[in-house]
């Protein structure tokens, strides 16, 4: 599980370093006006949350930092993606199946729910396989290449089959 977190970030390490400053935090792309930048550090301020929760056993996920820095200068984005990678690293020496709580605001005010670590980092693995789907329709809309076919793809799925005639 953790391997297959850090290739989906290390997408994202790929993408910014081959798009510019100005791609980076362009929010011109209607309807949302959200930037790459944007979607980069929210993806990664949801894994942070996991991380900053794992010590305490209960993840807070409406206690994100929104780091503006690390939405306007990619610089600081990849830093943000290599340190997430790092700090995800060290869960291999974490028992992913212990129980923990997780607080999220789903529209009604704040819940408290029982997962494991494991299903905390499933949820953070799709949120971002999620916002790299809206960051390819961003890529799209400014006219840049996506880094990889399967950029924002879930694993699951299907691929396009060619028909043979």
């Amino acid at each position: 599980m953790i391997k297959a977190i850090e290739s989906n970030l290390e997408k994202g390490i790929h993408l910014l370093n081959t798009i510019s400053e100005g791609q980076y935090k362009d929010t011109s792309v209607q309807p949302y006006n959200s930037s790459i930048g944007g979607h980069i550090r929210h993806i990664l301020d949801m894994f942070n949350c996991v991380f900053d929760g794992v010590e305490s056993g209960e993840i807070d996920l409406t206690a994100r930092k929104r780091n503006k820095e690390a939405e306007e200068i990619i610089e600081v984005g990849e830093k943000y993606i290599v340190s997430t990678i790092e700090k995800l690293k060290y869960l291999t020496h974490v028992d992913l199946e212990q129980t923990i709580f997780v607080i999220d605001d789903l529209g009604n005010g704040k819940i408290r729910a029982r997962y494991t670590l494991s299903a905390a980092l499933i949820q953070a693995h799709s949120h971002a396989i999620h916002h790299y789907a809206s960051i390819g329709y961003i890529i799209h809309q400014l006219g840049i290449e996506l880094p990889d076919d399967m950029f924002g793809f879930n694993p699951t799925t299907p691929k396009k089959v060619p028909v043979i005639s």
